[in-house]
């Protein structure tokens, strides 16, 4: 049974996943060559997805590490299956790279709960989201996430000001780098990407099947996550506070990004990702558990070979 294979995380598991995501994004990265092979353009084709494996990879390890979930292979199952299931997103470099960013800011942002080194991860969190907003303007509202772990974690006067010095120190960088390399500089209006609540797309088949689905998951597991939280510890009640605030927070991405293609989602896909694992890691309803991991994982297939 799929539940039982996912139900635990040794590399094997992990390496039939990344098997999974890798010949997915194969088949929507390198089926259409506008110029005929490049070697250039093959090699960035590979760089992007070692990065996608690593982001899901972070992934594994922020929830392993901080006992967001069990130890299973769910998160990561969950993950890659919503991922492949929007070519849009595979084909986006420049988003995959910011979720990548955000899952560092993300991994330093839940170890404040240590209460140690705090400073210096509130700067790394935001250093982290600031350049995520680099490649997507709109991942910049993950500060509030920042400013959420604050309030919870360590809300000394001095730490709020943190997170203004390390954007700072993200824009001068930036700044001087233009300079230096192009002799013009990094103005405002390349950074910032207008809104356009432009939803049209979300009534194809395409976006509109797994969509459905993935927000059906959310809706079903989200009523044994409050009850976990309410179960918590007072300790722990603050970290899966921030797995819904991130949900919330990357909605909001979704709903400002410029493009609706089903790209912008990704960063969605993390915390939905620790969200439904832990419903998954709960020993009951197996056989119904077992139809709901099988119709999600034909739901890349059904969307690739028959939409």
């Amino acid at each position: 049974m799929l539940t039982s294979f996912f139900s635990k995380s040794k590399p094997f598991n992990l390496a039939v996943i990344i098997l999974l995501m890798g010949l997915f994004y194969i088949g929507a990265s390198f089926t259409d060559w506008d110029n005929g092979f490049n070697w250039l353009e093959f090699f960035e084709k590979i760089g992007v997805l070692l990065l996608l494996v690593l982001s899901l990879l972070v992934l594994n390890f922020i929830a392993k590490k901080n006992e967001l979930t069990k130890r299973s292979a769910y998160k990561t199952l969950l993950f890659a299956i919503f991922s492949i299931s929007f070519f849009s997103l595979l084909r986006n470099e420049s988003i995959i790279i910011s979720n990548l960013c955000v899952l560092f800011a993300l991994r330093r942002i839940i170890s404040l709960k240590s209460h140690i080194s705090v400073q210096k991860k509130i700067f790394d969190a935001t250093f982290w989201i600031s350049i995520a907003s680099l490649y997507h303007f709109w991942s910049i509202l993950f500060i509030a996430v920042v400013f959420f772990a604050i309030l919870n974690f360590a809300s000394s006067f001095k730490n709020w000001l943190i997170p203004f010095v390390a954007f700072l120190a993200v824009a001068s960088l930036t700044i001087c780098f233009h300079l230096l390399a192009y002799d013009e500089f990094y103005l405002f209006a390349d950074w910032f990407q207008p809104t356009k609540f432009d939803f049209s797309k979300y009534g194809e088949l395409k976006m509109l099947i797994p969509l459905s689905i993935f927000l059906g998951l959310l809706i079903w597991t989200l009523f044994q996550y409050f009850a976990a939280i309410q179960k918590a510890s007072i300790t722990r009640r603050p970290v899966l506070s921030m797995i819904l605030f991130s949900l919330a927070t990357s909605a909001a991405v979704a709903i400002f990004s410029p493009t609706k293609n089903g790209s912008e989602l990704i960063f969605f896909f993390v915390p939905l990702s620790i969200i439904a694992s832990n419903y998954f890691d709960d020993k009951k309803d197996k056989i119904f558990k077992e139809i709901i991991l099988v119709t999600l994982l034909l739901v890349p297939f059904i969307v690739a070979f028959f939409v």
